[in-house]
């Protein structure tokens, strides 16, 4: 069971560091007309809600919703990413896969994915083709 998650964590990451890198840095600003967050703000949100739904849902710390201010730049944003998936990594490693941990990361993932999917149509906004996604 446990390969099985860390192989899913894998896949998850790579897709989504892919989606990081196919914006160039000047477009870590962009959003589209009517958007909320810009491209750097969805995908440094990706990386704060790693490790809080690591926190309260697989780990049952309860932590609070505080995100920091967070620079846009795609260096900082990207290195953001790989810290928070490493992090799950790491926990998962470590973790006794209880019925409630495996529920937890599974919601995470699919917080990571519903924000990578807004990142992917601002990539297209853009005019840039989003990577082959893999799973």
């Amino acid at each position: 069971m446990k390969e099985q998650l860390l192989s899913t964590l894998e896949k998850c990451r790579d897709y989504t560091l892919a989606v990081a890198e196919a914006m160039p840095a000047n477009g870590y600003t962009f959003k589209p007309e009517g958007g909320g967050w810009n491209f750097g703000e969805q995908l440094s949100h990706i990386g704060y809600g790693i490790d809080w739904w690591k926190d309260n849902f697989i780990l049952g710390t309860e932590t609070s919703w505080d995100p920091p201010v967070t620079g846009l730049n795609k260096k900082e944003v990207t290195a953001g990413l790989l810290k928070a998936f490493n992090g799950l990594e790491k926990t998962l490693k470590g973790l006794k896969a209880t019925d409630a941990a495996v529920q937890g990361f599974h919601a995470t993932l699919d917080h990571v994915t519903h924000h990578r999917a807004q990142a992917v149509v601002y990539l297209r906004c853009h005019g840039i083709t989003p990577p082959e996604y893999t799973y």
